[in-house]
């Protein structure tokens, strides 16, 4: 591992602004002027994203995907361009790269591309010419078609993670706008804390179930890759959240955090109860690119051994999932619900702590609020809810676990005091 290279990500909200840049700029500088070499990964400035995606919508009902890549992928290399100019101002030589440039390959699925291998001697060579070297994150090249691909939203992280695992680096640090991970997402329990460590398989959990601090893919690869994470905030210097393998953490609490989402929830009614019908269902949704979250097959008990089966998915993934599922010709009907909410807790110590998944529904049955689909794993209970229920069940849980900021503070291995769940 190379103790000396850092590869430094910085999200839309922390180079918004000429300001911003400029902050992001003076900090790459900062670390190069440590002693260490520096990898920076920029994604889109603020809402560039949106207003991309918003323009394409004006021109096309249905915009062709791999003409999506092409005009998605320009608001990173805006970024990197930029910053690569103010990194100059300081006096220190930068060089902005491309995902293709920097040698990232990744499959043909256009919108939500996987890496595949990267290819980093370009950025090797820039290293050893003592050049600070920016990559425009969230894209990089098919090895098929060698069409630009994007990785999906929140891509960058995964851009970074990648990088900081084929170059060896330290560490990936992640700036965000936030200080770190929390117990639970601060906009809706003013009390939420911010977890100083918790383990890849607790953070691959949280940001499938809603967490929007890292993308799902990126902790993925640095599980695999064994690359640590420093989730931080890019407005102060503090120390954020590490996101390490579980052999690095202590003995973990019951219950980690409590996160939350909006998804779609698909109904096929009058389902064959046959084999292989499930297969041809999730096949179809396989083929059309569509993730599944949550499941629920019921047993037919009517003399027409016909079945109802439900699943949720992400809310823009809705309509492919419909369209995929309608030409199948297996169900009577099927039914599309476009919000539900999703709420969830997460913790490791749960494979040794019984009853928390008797705790989670009592306390939402106290309050009132009805569960409409359940899954689970050995560290994560979730449950399918009504939308408007999601704010309060939220605080209920968080109050329930007693994650709050008043928890008993303890010493972290740098030697800072820091809170950890009671």
């Amino acid at each position: 591992m190379a103790d000396d290279l850092v590869v430094m990500k910085f999200g839309g909200t922390s180079v918004a602004t000429a300001e911003d840049i400029r902050r992001a700029a003076r900090r790459i500088v900062a670390a190069r002027e440590s002693g260490r070499r520096v990898v920076a990964v920029l994604s889109a400035r603020g809402k560039t994203t949106d207003e991309l995606v918003d323009m394409a919508y004006e021109i096309s009902a249905r915009p062709a995907a791999r003409e999506m890549d092409m005009l998605l992928s320009t608001g990173e290399r805006i970024s990197c361009a930029l910053c690569a100019m103010a990194i100059h101002d300081l006096g220190h030589d930068a060089l902005s790269l491309t995902g293709s440039q920097a040698g990232i390959v990744t499959d043909s699925s256009h919108t939500k591309a996987r890496i595949l291998d990267v290819r980093a001697d370009r950025i090797r060579q820039a290293l050893d010419e003592d050049r600070i070297v920016l990559v425009a994150g969230f894209q990089g090249v098919s090895g098929d078609s060698r069409d630009v691909t994007t990785l999906g939203r929140g891509g960058s992280d995964t851009t970074a993670v990648a990088l900081a695992a084929a170059l060896g680096a330290s560490v990936c640090e992640i700036y965000t706008d936030v200080a770190g991970v929390f117990s639970a997402d601060p906009r809706l329990v003013p009390d939420a804390r911010k977890l100083p460590i918790v383990s890849f398989e607790e953070m691959l959990e949280m940001s499938a179930s809603g967490a929007g601090v890292l993308q799902l893919r990126s902790v993925e690869y640095a599980r695999n890759h064994g690359v640590r994470i420093h989730c931080r905030s890019s407005f102060d210097d503090g120390p954020g959240t590490l996101v390490v393998s579980e052999h690095e953490t202590m003995e973990r609490p019951s219950v980690t955090a409590v996160t939350h989402a909006e998804e779609a929830r698909v109904t096929l009614t009058g389902l064959r109860d046959e084999p292989g019908v499930a297969a041809r269902v999730f096949g179809a949704l396989a083929d059309a690119n569509v993730n599944v979250d949550m499941i629920i097959q019921n047993e037919p008990v009517s003399e027409d051994h016909l079945a109802d089966l439900s699943f949720t998915v992400a809310r823009e993934d809705m309509e492919p999932a419909v369209e995929a599922l309608e030409g199948l010709g297996i169900a009577e009907r099927v039914l599309a619900d476009e919000r539900v909410g999703k709420v969830s807790v997460v913790g490791a110590g749960m494979r040794s702590h019984p009853g928390v998944a008797a705790k989670v529904f009592r306390v939402l049955g106290d309050a009132g609020i009805n569960i409409e689909m359940i899954s689970t794993s050995p560290i994560k209970i979730s449950c399918v809810i009504a939308p408007e229920r999601v704010a309060e069940a939220v605080q209920a849980l968080h109050a329930a676990f007693e994650l709050g900021a008043d928890a008993v503070r303890t010493e972290d291995p740098a030697g800072e005091h820091r809170p950890t769940v009671a």
